[in-house]
């Protein structure tokens, strides 16, 4: 029985939106699979994968997933087009389509995009119903982060 080669990295994270919960006030979360080409996977083995301003744009029942970038290998071949910028299609369900159509229009929400990593052999991309924050809820919220992390020097420093 031959043994499993083991994994050059324990995470399955392939690229993270940091920004996005300081930026918005995220709601429910979806998993959805990316169509990709060939040449994409391989760019995403070896880490070439940017969605920091990445959103999910759904147009005539469908979801595509704009401005991830996706940079082309050196290697790639020379009979394929690299667009590192395309549209990528979202797979879900119709039930979810129609769930997210409907946040999006009636209660304006936007769909971010937050993190994209594997899923046993699968590349998935996990985004949120969200909504923008203005200007003082950014300050509330680092006034609530610095003061948690005051709290606790305190109380290592009582104990």
């Amino acid at each position: 029985m031959a043994k499993k080669k083991p994994n050059k990295s324990n995470s399955n994270t392939i690229a993270l939106n940091k920004k996005a919960r300081h930026e918005y006030f995220l709601h429910d979360k979806f998993e959805a699979g990316i169509e990709l080409q060939g040449w994409e996977v391989k760019s995403i083995r070896s880490g070439k994968v940017n969605i920091t301003d990445t959103y999910i744009h759904l147009k005539d029942g469908e979801a595509y997933l704009l401005a991830s970038q996706i940079q082309p290998l050196n290697s790639a071949s020379t009979h394929v087009i690299c667009d590192p910028m395309r549209y990528r299609k979202l797979l879900l369900k119709k039930r979810e389509i129609d769930r997210l159509i409907g946040a999006t229009e009636r209660d304006g929400f936007s769909l971010v995009a937050t993190a994209m990593y594997w899923k046993k052999c699968w590349v998935k991309l996990e985004f949120h119903l969200a909504k923008g924050k203005k200007m003082h809820d950014k300050r509330a919220d680092i006034k609530d982060r610095d003061w948690s992390r005051d709290k606790e020097r305190l109380m290592k420093h009582k104990a």
